[in-house]
């Protein structure tokens, strides 16, 4: 039998005081994988990486569903974009974001991050955002990753994307 969790998740295991905008210290890799997010990605699934019942909101604006199917958009020159949610049950709309990629100790990039900004790019929350693993980023396809706590459980969360063609 299916363990059954109820929960309600803000990602607040990877909420972060973000400075969301370009770094000095970039690499090369960093800037061609950065420019290579460009454009439009469709969210295709949010899934979990356990087994049982999770009910969950993201980022503090809507179930985890609404999230399947949501579109993305992304513009490395000045780190901003979009997401845009569809389902009418769900707060259809576009919401503003600045983004960045993060590296590691060693230079690789490992964590992709946002934070919600309005209309005019400015931050909306004081440099708290969101931050994933960056488990691999293809010309054509994105996978983000996080773990976030649930019942004293671990639960890891997958965010699997794919770039529209243009």
């Amino acid at each position: 039998m299916k363990k059954y969790i109820k929960f309600f998740l803000t990602l607040s295991g990877v909420l972060l005081f973000l400075s969301c905008g370009g770094s000095s210290n970039l690499g090369k890799e960093n800037k061609g994988l950065r420019s290579g997010l460009d454009g439009t990605w469709n969210l295709d699934q949010v899934s979990y990486q356990s087994e049982g019942y999770f009910k969950s909101v993201l980022f503090n604006d809507a179930d985890t569903k609404c999230f399947n199917g949501s579109e993305w958009f992304f513009r490395s020159n000045n780190s901003t974009g979009t997401y845009t949610l569809y389902n009418e049950d769900c707060n259809p709309g576009i919401r503003y974001i600045r983004w960045s990629i993060q590296n590691d100790a060693n230079g690789n990039p490992s964590t992709f991050t946002f934070k919600f900004t309005d209309e005019k790019k400015k931050d909306l929350y004081g440099g708290v955002g969101y931050a994933f693993n960056i488990e691999s980023i293809t010309p054509n396809s994105m996978v983000l990753s996080s773990t976030e706590s649930a019942g004293g459980d671990s639960v890891g969360m997958t965010f699997e994307f794919s770039k529209k063609s243009m």
